[in-house]
Formats: C-alpha cells, structure tokens, sequence
C-alpha cells in the first residue's frame, strides 16, 4: 500500500497545475485510495465466491434445476416467433376485435356480464362460466350454467348451499372437484373478504380456492376490465399457429413465452373482449382439427399459414422462400422438435404438437345393486355415499369393493361391505350383469355389476349415515357420476330384458364364459355360499 500511496502522490503531484493547493493534492489522493480499496475487496470477494462455487457439490436435482433455469434465462428467441413491432400488433388486435364483434356466438355467461352493473355479482358469473368450461364443451355447459345461476344467482346463495345440493346440479359434468372448489371460493368470499371478489389477477389468484392462472385472468379481464392477458387451450392453440410455435406448450419455456405473447397483445382498451375473442377465435375457426383458415381474420399475420402456403408452391419456379427460424440450426427451443419435423398433410395442424401423454392407470372394481322390493311399485336401490376426499368425493354410487390380490381377502371385504349397509347378507347369490368401463382424466375403471335382490329379508330402516335407498325416479335426480349412471343403465336395461352387449358395456354371465378368466373367476368367487370363517356370526344371522 505504501508503493502505491507513493506512486499516486508523484502522479498527482506532476499533473496537478501550477497554483493547486496540497490539500486538494490530498483530497484527491485519499479519493484514489478509496476507490482502489473498494475495487480490491470486491474482487477478493469475486474470487472467494468462485473458490467456493467450484468446491460446492450440490444435489443432483438442483444443480440440475439451476443448470436448466440458467439455459432458459440464456437462450433467445427469434424475431419469427415474436411480433416484430407495434404495427402487426395493432393490426391483431383490430382485426380480432372486429371479427368478433360480428361472429361471437350468443352464450348466456356473456349476455349476464353484458347486463349486470354490479361488479362482483359479474365477476361470479365469469367465475362460474369458467370453472364449467375447463375440459367441458359449450355445448354441455349452456343448460348446466343456466341451471346453476337460476339455483343460485349470487355469492351468498352458493355459499349458503349444501355440498349435497352443488354435487346434485353439479351431476353428469364431470371433474367434481370443480364444483366443491367453486363453493369453497363463494364462502370464502361471503365469509373472509367481505363479499368483494378480488379485483387483480395476482389476489384472484393468491385468495380463491381452485382459481389457477388462467381462471383468474379471465375473470380480471372479463369483469374488471384488468389490462392481463390469458391462455387456455384455445388460445394457446392460436398463438401456436399465428407464430408457428411447435415445440411442447406444456413445457417451461415455452409455457412462459405463450403467456408474454397474450400480455403483448392484449387490447388494453377492450381486454376482456379480446380474450373471448383469442378464446372463440380457437374454439370455432382455429380448431384442432380441419381449422377454417379461409375465414381466420389473422390470416395475414399466421407464420404457419404462411409456411404451409410456401411449402404447397415450393415446386414452382419463381417460388418465395420459406421464413424460418435464424436459430434452427441451434435447436430452437419454439420450433418443431427434429424428431417431428413438418407433416404436410397437417398443414397449420402442425402446430402446436401436442405432448406425449401418459396412458390411465387401470382400476377393476365389483359393484353390486342391492335392490329391496315393494308390495307397489318398483324396488328400491340403495346407494352409498363416497368420502369427502379422492375421486368423485362425495357422490353416491352402488356398494363397490376394490380388486384385492387375495381371493380370501375379496371374498371378505365384498361380503362386509353389503352387510354394513343393508344390516343383512345376501341370501342369494347375486347375479353377474357384465361390466362397464368409464375413462377418467387418469384412471380408466373397469366395474364388475352385480345384483342382489334382498327377497324375503327385511333391511335395516333407516339405512345407515352415508346410505339412503331411492326409488328409480329419485336415482336420475341424485348426485352420481357418469360412471354409475352406466352402471344403472346396465342394470336397468337388464331388468327391462333389453340389455345388449356393446364394446363399452359388456353383459355376460359366469356361465356363458366357456374360458373365464382368472380375474373373472375372483370376482365369482365373491358370491359363493361358502362363509369364510373369520367372519363374526351375526354377519350370517
């Protein structure tokens, strides 16, 4: 330091001009020390933040985790997948605007928006609309929508509602979750936040139950008028196409570049607007299939309308050349995977592709319709209802067991199961209907029907917390899936002597199958006479 104060002082000292003070010589030295302090702390600390990086050995995954995180903060996009200035933008947003004022389709979520001033009470009309429709078709959700806002029209009438009551409205729709969450939201509303809805994004988001991303920036734009785009599969879909995008949506990346496109191009004065447009532009022109290019008013500004049109002319002479990614040659992270590259029979269909998925876990079960005759009328079935957790919570279905991998074990639990419920075992053996199997999101579930007819018997009356019996009339009004409505129907046509094999429902008997499988041999040897010994007595009195 010594050398240094030295040297300094000489060179202030010769370049200082004629007439300067030594005390401003030595403001200035004690300036240049400073500073050179200052710069060699910070590369002493430089270099101990590096010793210690290179000496780290973190995990596995989150080197791995902060290796990816750094490549995608690294990597560059290519103006041919962005929106080049603000003239094409402009003209999206025109053009989309005005194709929708003109074509949008009459739905009765946008008609109650159009007309309701109060602005939570629009706010719940979106928010419903929108939880109906994921994975759901318009065409399906319109009579269930019109039901719910006739039943409940407000916040505070769902938050005074019976998860019962909402399970019931709610049957048939399917992803039963949705509604619970729904109602969850509504009292949280009503009882925490005052009656106000959240009026951003971000707090719609953070405060709901069940309200993700997309849903929430539906509803900020919708009824709140909040400047924030969305993106949901229809929209993912065009903004896929318009900046031929065919990498996989669902990844990271690629996740995050779609949404900073919706946010770029959402129309700040009409946001709502424009994302219905976005939205219905997908659902009725851009579909997945068979897009209706011809009446896409983004066709001009459509990459993968542009790329196939030049892919058709690329026999001709004078032909243009075909626009493409400056960094395909580096494995764009937008563009079509290598391993898939351009199918020209699919046309603006190329994009996006769509991510490999993984196939439903198969589940079998038995199910058995204990019916209980009437001196009038039809009988009686009785049904039970599932626990408040897992899949379809807290619906109603016919006693099941789940396929154990112990013969004894299945044998047991079947037989408990219907004494639990109607206080009483089967005198006779019950008769194997076929099977039904239903596709859920992740689950494809195969039943076993069986029915059992409780003659000359009197069951417990009441039934049981958790079971009622019900006429046929009241079945169609309970709140049961798709899958035991199959279930019933199987049933009920079999009782009619209308039942007919088909390849979703199958009917057969034990003794039609010249080869039964062993799977079926199990589920037969639920109903045989024999009592296993470890079941108490009065389960046979």
């Amino acid at each position: 330091m010594e050398v240094i104060v030295s040297a300094s002082w000489s060179h202030l000292h010769s370049k200082a001009p004629p007439g300067v003070e030594r005390t401003v010589i030595m403001k200035r030295l004690r300036a240049s020390i400073r500073s050179h302090r200052k710069l060699s702390t910070n590369h002493e600390r430089r270099k101990k933040c590096a010793l210690s990086s290179s000496q780290a050995k973190p995990s596995a995954p989150a080197g791995r985790a902060k290796q990816k995180g750094e490549e995608l903060l690294q990597t560059s996009v290519s103006p041919y997948h962005l929106f080049r200035d603000m003239a094409d933008v402009e003209t999206f947003r025109r053009t989309l605007l005005s194709w929708y004022d003109q074509e949008k389709r009459d739905l009765p979520w946008r008609r109650w928006v159009e007309e309701e001033a109060d602005l939570d009470r629009r706010a719940y009309a979106v928010w419903v609309s929108e939880v109906m429709l994921q994975q759901t078709q318009v065409a399906t959700v319109i009579d269930y929508y019109n039901r719910w806002m006739q039943k409940w029209p407000t916040l505070q009438d769902l938050a005074s509602a019976s998860l019962e009551e909402v399970n019931q409205l709610w049957s048939g729709l399917g992803y039963y979750s949705r509604g619970r969450r729904l109602q969850e939201g509504a009292r949280k509303v009503v009882e925490e936040l005052g009656g106000h809805v959240p009026r951003t994004a971000d707090t719609l988001q953070q405060l709901l139950p069940g309200v993700g991303r997309y849903t929430a920036g539906a509803i900020a734009s919708i009824a709140f008028g909040q400047v924030t785009g969305v993106v949901d599969g229809n929209v993912l879909r065009v903004l896929c196409r318009v900046r031929a995008i065919g990498a996989d949506p669902s990844s990271t990346f690629v996740s995050h570049h779609l949404w900073s496109l919706a946010h770029q191009l959402v129309d700040p004065a009409r946001p709502g607007d424009f994302n219905q447009a976005a939205m219905e532009l997908g659902a009725t022109v851009c579909t997945p299939q068979h897009p209706l290019c011809s009446q896409c008013p983004v066709q001009s500004l459509c990459q993968a309308y542009q790329r196939m049109e030049c892919k058709q002319l690329v026999a001709l002479p004078g032909s243009p050349d075909i626009e493409e990614c400056a960094l395909k040659t580096r494995q764009c992270q937008l563009c079509l995977p290598p391993t898939k590259p351009w199918d020209p029979t699919l046309g603006v269909a190329n994009f996006p592709r769509k991510a490999s998925r993984r196939p439903p876990r198969e589940e079998h079960s038995a199910t058995c319709v204990l019916e209980q005759p009437r001196a009038t009328g039809g009988p009686l079935i009785l049904l039970v209802q599932r626990s408040n957790s897992g899949l379809l919570a807290g619906l109603w279905e016919f006693p099941s067991v789940a396929l154990e991998p112990s013969e004894e074990q299945q044998h047991k639990a079947l037989l408990q199961e219907l004494q639990s419920w109607s206080g009483l075992l089967p005198a006779t053996r019950p008769q194997h209907l076929g099977e039904v199997t239903h596709a859920f999101s992740h689950i494809k579930l195969t039943y076993q029907v069986y029915r059992v007819t409780l003659e000359g018997q009197t069951p417990v009356t009441p039934a049981p917390p958790g079971a009622r019996w019900l006429t046929w009339e009241e079945f169609h009004t309970a709140a049961v899936s798709t899958a035991v409505k199959k279930v019933f129907r199987m049933y009920e046509d079999h009782r009619r002597g209308t039942c007919k094999g088909s390849k979703r429902s199958r009917v057969s008997t034990p003794s039609s199958r010249k080869k039964p499988s062993r799977g079926q041999q199990i589920l037969d040897s639920f109903f045989q006479p024999h009592i296993p010994s470890d079941i108490p007595n009065s389960m046979t009195q």
